[in-house]
């Protein structure tokens, strides 16, 4: 398994010319990871025949298909089998538009603030108006009062998990209290960012800090392009299918960022726009015993699925759905369905 940090100023990723961070954008960060993988497998060639599958999350919805359409029109010798994204962005306008909804449906805004979403301003508007530096009086009304209700005490990632308290000692009281019922670590990225910055850690990882002040969740070094989040990469998706290439978009169904409404109403129209017939129609799938999530498969090529209680990251909140969700997909096999035991029989009747 491999992990790449893209494009370069994110992470331990870097560029030796200081001019490449001014203007980056997906055409640059396909090419470059093409170039990486060009390269590892022409040191690795023991690998080139092996399967090969592509996956990211959230703007992975850019980085994974786009570089997979690179590999296929490039004719490298990959063996690339499929691709899977979650909670990733497709099409502007729909990803951003169905958020309204999505916290209107789960309590996080009042009625009066669903009916601006739809009458006054969406949050693509809010979104696009944002990315250019200023919002219209309307649209920033719009978000103040969402952000009010909604509060600062809510993850918009996950909007059911706590929130990492800034206050170390306030922190480790709340995470004493918590610590035999909580499973989650809400404050992983904080303790991940203090890991990765050791001197120690980053010696033995190899990571050399070249125009990088240090690790951090989110590059503060490059510029990229933002007016790439428009470009529709549903059609790219849609060439992938033609040419053979397994797709899988999945979802954790407590994401408000990139909700799964926005992203199954994607996939849906994508596979009418390929004529490809339902082969799983829309099911629970199972861990263990418990219901996992829900799916639905056309064509026996393109599948999407959410995964129950989990966030943006998916796998952050919910690994062992997400493990199951990875193995069945790698091995090409349907979601498991679940088989109730007589004990719960007994309480569904």
């Amino acid at each position: 398994m491999l992990y790449l940090e893209s494009p370069a100023g994110v992470g331990f990723s870097y560029s030796a010319n200081a001019s490449y961070y001014t203007s980056v954008d997906d055409n640059m960060t396909a090419r470059d990871n093409l170039v990486f993988l060009e390269n590892w497998f022409n040191k690795f060639p023991e690998y080139k025949n092996t399967d090969f599958f592509i996956t990211g999350e959230s703007y992975g919805g850019h980085y994974v298909p786009q570089l997979a359409q690179l590999i296929i029109q490039s004719k490298v010798q990959f063996n690339l089998k499929g691709i899977a994204i979650g909670n990733p962005l497709l099409e502007f306008n729909t990803d951003f538009n169905s958020k309204g909804e999505y916290l209107w449906s789960h309590g996080l805004v009042s009625d009066d603030t669903y009916q601006l979403f739809n009458n006054a301003c969406n949050y693509s508007q809010i979104r696009r108006q944002s990315e250019n530096g200023a919002l219209t009086p309307v649209c920033s009304q719009v978000s103040k009062q969402a952000s009010r209700e909604i509060s600062k005490f809510v993850d918009i990632y996950d909007v059911t998990l706590d929130v990492c308290l800034s206050s170390l000692g306030s922190q480790a009281q709340v995470l004493s209290r918590l610590q035999d019922a909580e499973k989650i670590d809400v404050c992983v990225e904080d303790e991940t960012s203090n890991y990765l910055n050791r001197e120690d850690v980053q010696k033995a990882f190899h990571a050399r800090l070249v125009g990088v002040t240090g690790w951090s969740i989110c590059s503060d070094v490059l510029h990229y392009e933002m007016q790439n989040l428009e470009i529709p990469t549903i059609p790219v998706l849609a060439s992938l299918v033609k040419s053979g290439i397994r797709v899988l978009v999945y979802s954790g169904d407590q994401d408000s960022v990139i909700p799964l409404t926005g992203t199954r109403t994607l996939v849906n129209g994508l596979a009418r726009e390929l004529g490809l017939n339902t082969t799983v129609p829309y099911r629970v799938w199972f861990e263990g015993s418990q219901v996992a999530g829900w799916t639905q498969v056309y064509g026996d090529i393109l599948s999407f699925a959410t995964i129950r209680g989990a966030s943006h990251e998916a796998p952050f909140s919910q690994p062992e759905r997400s493990l199951v969700l990875f193995i069945t997909f790698l091995g090409g096999k349907p979601l498991p369905v679940g088989v109730l035991s007589a004990e719960s029989e007994s309480i569904h009747k």
